[in-house]
């Protein structure tokens, strides 16, 4: 009996412990290629009122609805993202690497994986990037 409560109490503090996070793909590095990926979609009005409704879904509650980074999470959770609104925030990245960014994730931001086609995920590129032509 009281073996099997040591091993109980040592499976309890095991699972209670603060573990170290496995690797992810947002934690990996961006490949070197991602920056010369070139946007192959070309945007259409449909294309892009589908890819704004994901963005309403998934990505306005930290970048906000028009991309200026004033999500309602994002003070929650006490973050600094960037303003989409000003051209400068984007003007360094390629569309390859915004592209990377959104399928793969970026330091707590999770990625749209496999959930999104590649079509889908240019065309959020372009909307992200229309953000600061407004």
């Amino acid at each position: 009996m009281l073996r099997s409560t040591f091993v109980f109490s040592a499976l309890l503090l095991s699972a209670l412990s603060p573990q170290q996070p496995a690797a992810t793909p947002a934690a990996q590095s961006m490949p070197a290629d991602a920056k010369t990926l070139v946007n192959p979609v070309k945007p259409t009005p449909d294309s892009q009122a589908r890819v704004k409704k994901v963005y309403g879904y998934d990505c306005a509650m930290c970048h906000g609805a028009n991309g200026n980074g004033k999500g309602d999470v994002v003070a929650d959770m006490k973050l600094t993202l960037k303003d989409y609104t000003d051209p400068a925030a984007l003007k360094d990245l390629s569309d390859g690497e915004i592209y990377y960014v959104i399928k793969n994730g970026k330091g707590q931001m999770p990625g749209e994986g496999d959930r999104a086609k590649p079509d889908d995920l240019w065309n959020m590129v372009i909307l992200v990037r229309s953000f600061s032509k407004k």
